[in-house]
């Protein structure tokens, strides 16, 4: 079982930036990956950015260049900042969290999901 405290979202304005926080804990070892997915109004979720424990990151084209994911080490915490906002960005952002418990399962778990809102 995996806990998160999520923050971070809200509404602003184009061109503006807002941040995402997401903290995982529970019976969790070493060497997982965790990140943000979004789901748009009335679309499938998905991918914005994620990163390894290693510090291994991987981003969604549409999204490169202006967010950036980082790791809140030694938490198993993930940071995304997001920079030039468009409306098109307007999703519920959820957490994900993939690794492996202390009891060697899989573990594949989804936060509540935080509204980002860009409008002007």
């Amino acid at each position: 079982q995996v806990h998160f405290v999520e923050s971070g979202g809200g509404v602003v304005q184009p061109g503006e930036s807002l941040t995402l926080s997401c903290e995982a804990s529970g019976n969790i070892k070493g060497g997982w990956t965790m990140g943000w997915y979004r789901q748009p109004p009335g679309k499938e979720r998905e991918l914005v950015a994620t990163i390894t424990s290693d510090g291994l990151t991987d981003y969604s084209t549409s999204v490169k260049g202006r967010f950036t994911i980082s790791g809140d080490n030694p938490k198993t915490a993930v940071v995304l900042q997001m920079n030039s906002l468009k409306p098109e960005d307007t999703a519920l952002y959820y957490c994900h969290f993939r690794g492996t418990s202390v009891w060697d399962m899989s573990i594949d778990a989804w936060g509540r999901g935080a509204q980002v809102t860009i409008a002007s």
